[in-house]
């Protein structure tokens, strides 16, 4: 039996998996976010929100997710698929750069809270400083992270439209399909 071909990050970024998703905020993730609604986003429309940010401005995960949120009538987005689905984004952009074309994510401008850098992007903690710094940052040692100096002051907030979900549900977390009420 041959072995499956290993699939390309881009290929992961453009699988939806019957995603967006709302649901019901439920067991654990109460305790730690309250109750109400937790959006599970698309990996492209995590990509599309990194790739609305200009050169000279910054967005953080927290930021995608509350733009998530908004856009979809969800009270939080999910922290731990929005993470997931931004560092797919950052590595088919440095896949398609690696392809030789020009137009890619600029993940690099996606940042922790506190302005950190996320040092599991491609290129590492070096690699998004330089990045960072050829668009006019200033980062900093901030103990053994880095981080961009005044980032709060670059950060832009993006106002996506509202869209109402085909297929949409809320559900319990068993994901099963119920009428969203």
């Amino acid at each position: 039996m041959a072995a499956k071909a290993k699939r390309s990050w881009r290929e992961k970024l453009e699988d939806s998996k019957d995603l967006p998703k709302v649901m019901a905020i439920e067991d654990g993730m109460v305790k730690k976010w309250g109750g109400g609604t937790v959006v599970i986003p698309a990996p492209l429309e995590v990509d599309e929100i990194m790739r609305k940010v200009p050169e000279g401005r910054l967005i953080t995960i927290n930021g995608i997710r509350s733009a998530l949120a908004k856009k979809h009538g969800a009270t939080i987005g999910c922290p731990m698929c929005t993470g997931i689905f931004a560092s797919i984004a950052a590595r088919a952009a440095a896949e398609t750069a690696e392809a030789g074309e020009k137009d890619v994510t600029p993940y690099w401008r996606t940042l922790k809270e506190g302005g950190v850098i996320n040092e599991k992007y491609p290129g590492g903690l070096e690699g998004q400083k330089e990045m960072l710094e050829k668009e006019g940052h200033i980062v900093v040692q901030k103990g053994k992270k880095l981080a961009v100096q005044d980032y709060d002051e670059k950060l832009i907030e993006l106002k996506l439209k509202k869209r109402a979900m085909a297929g949409s549900s809320v559900g319990s977390r068993d994901r099963s399909r119920q009428p969203a009420a």
